[in-house]
């Protein structure tokens, strides 16, 4: 009976039906779920029963794996067609999985080049191969067409027993390492448990040592943030007859709570260029000045003939009692989104795609880009390095926003465009990761949820729930010093993969004798 479930499970069709199947169960890896263990029984599943086939036979299997993991961990992707771009149900789902094929793409090049490089040779393909292949494969994601890093493998740690390691090598590290340990599982279903005892006990050391490897320590201050997060409906957000009832709302909801620190309203909560608020902003302006405390808050600024998806400051920038305030309108203390979202901020294309649809004509989907690297904000004295929506998915970029003064990440959301999906909820989860690899707190501010303060370590201490109108008020201990991640970002990971695949290639062209075939 055994021996026919195994011919069944190693049929070429139930092969690439299990690989599709095993790929999804990677979804609840992720949050809201957090079932870390699935992503590692899937990759263990996955290199056992891909072993020895040919190069291209690789290719389909962890293609259908890899489709797996998209078309059900990103399945969220289309509720923003269909609800407002748009689109009929069954074209928004079919955008949705061809992306999810796109993506597929990359774990199943690393299935490849794994199955041609060392098809049979078990170490090698699985400890040697298999972490460096994956983790490059992702970085390449990450970036290649603007990038996607989603559903990185390492963000199932966010809530795993090693994701205190990412302050030390980063997500992408991390994803490195749950490669590396399923390989070596996948070897113990051979019989070749040696890798298994001597990995697992090494990476049990590295995450005890790791906070004890930390230079993050609290600096013995604290700050008193507020944010607040508005439940503007979506199908108000740029309607003009909304602008003024959305501007006041929060307002009344900031005005019990205006002797705080530092009070943030999320992404475009003010949804207008701000010459046309100018009187708003003014007044905004004052009563910050005169309570002591500076408003950061997401407008659409215009400079130079272009717009911009922006973060500004408003009230007192240097310190906490001031005679004036310093916002002027000018683009000073201001961030402007780098990383813009393909079809939602802006249109590759867009003379071309623009006349088919709604989807390609959506409000403000015509921005110009800030610069990768700008200034921390500042607000009361406090150095704040921000990251707008998707960019805080792109742990490169806000490193190289964060100096040694930088007291708090922020990150600013309109998640409403996903509704009721996980795709707000592993948004947070990525956010959360910044603040371990960087070693800061993190406050996050949405406009329909989630809203929340991390600290230093990725843990939520506040939050408030989803879909509902609400203030969330935090006093914020400060912590200084720097990570090692800070430091090197994930250039020690991408080399180590890097140099690992030139072995493999030199083993593959050179082997040194036929024992070697085997290793």
């Amino acid at each position: 009976m055994l021996n026919k479930l195994r011919a069944f499970a190693h049929h070429s069709k139930i092969r690439l039906v299990l690989a599709y199947f095993a790929g999804a169960s990677t979804a609840l890896a992720f949050a809201p779920y957090a079932i870390w263990p699935i992503y590692l029984l899937a990759m263990i599943f996955a290199l056992h029963q891909s072993r020895g086939l040919p190069a291209k036979a690789g290719f389909s299997y962890w293609l259908s794996f890899g489709f797996g993991c998209f078309s059900v961990g990103i399945s969220w992707v289309h509720v923003s067609m269909d609800k407002f771009g748009g689109l009929p149900l069954i074209a928004s789902i079919g955008l949705m999985a061809l992306l999810a094929l796109y993506l597929a793409i990359y774990p199943a090049i690393a299935g490849y080049l794994m199955q041609k490089l060392a098809p049979n040779a078990a170490l090698m393909r699985n400890i040697i191969l298999f972490p460096a292949l994956w983790t490059l494969t992702e970085w390449v994601r990450g970036w290649m067409l603007t990038g996607f890093p989603w559903l990185w493998a390492g963000y199932s740690q966010t809530e795993g027993p090693i994701k205190e390691l990412a302050s030390i090598v980063g997500a992408l590290g991390l994803s490195y390492l749950m490669a590396m340990v399923a390989g070596a599982l996948a070897l113990c279903l051979q019989k070749q448990f040696r890798t298994a005892v001597i990995i697992i006990p090494l990476l049990i050391i590295a995450t005890y040592l790791a906070p004890k490897l930390s230079t993050i320590e609290p600096k013995g201050e604290s700050v008193r943030v507020v944010l607040v997060q508005g439940n503007i409906p979506q199908s108000m957000k740029w309607d003009p007859d909304a602008l003024w009832p959305t501007m006041s709302k929060y307002m009344d909801l900031t005005r019990p709570e205006l002797n705080a620190d530092i009070i943030i309203w999320p992404e475009a909560a003010i949804p207008a260029p701000e010459y046309m608020v100018s009187e708003f902003l003014d007044n905004a302006n004052k009563v910050a000045n005169l309570n002591q405390s500076a408003i950061i808050t997401g407008i659409i600024s215009h400079q130079q003939d272009s717009f911009y998806n922006s973060l500004i400051v408003l009230g007192n920038h240097n310190e906490k009692v001031q005679t004036q305030a310093n916002y002027l309108g000018d683009g000073t203390n201001e961030f402007k989104k780098h990383h813009l979202l393909p079809i939602g901020e802006f249109v590759p294309f867009e003379t071309l795609l623009r006349p088919i649809a709604p989807l390609f004509n959506l409000p403000m989907s015509s921005f110009a880009r800030g610069q990768y690297r700008q200034p921390n904000l500042n607000a009361l004295g406090h150095q704040i390095a921000p990251a707008i929506c998707y960019e805080i998915a792109f742990p490169e970029q806000l490193r190289a926003n964060v100096d040694e003064g930088t007291e708090l990440l922020l990150t600013v959301s309109n998640d409403a465009w996903f509704g009721t999906s996980n795709g707000p909820l592993q948004h947070m989860e990525i956010a959360q990761m910044r603040s371990i690899e960087l070693g800061r707190p993190l406050v996050r501010a949405t406009n329909n949820g989630l809203t929340a303060v991390v600290d230093e370590k990725g843990n939520i201490t506040h939050q408030l729930p989803q879909f509902e109108s609400g203030v969330l008020v935090a006093d914020i201990p400060l912590v200084e010093g720097e990570t090692l991640f800070s430091k090197w970002g994930q250039w020690p990971v991408l080399i180590l993969s890097g140099l690992l695949l030139l072995v493999g290639i030199g083993r593959s062209r050179f082997p040194l004798s036929s024992r070697s075939k085997n290793i």
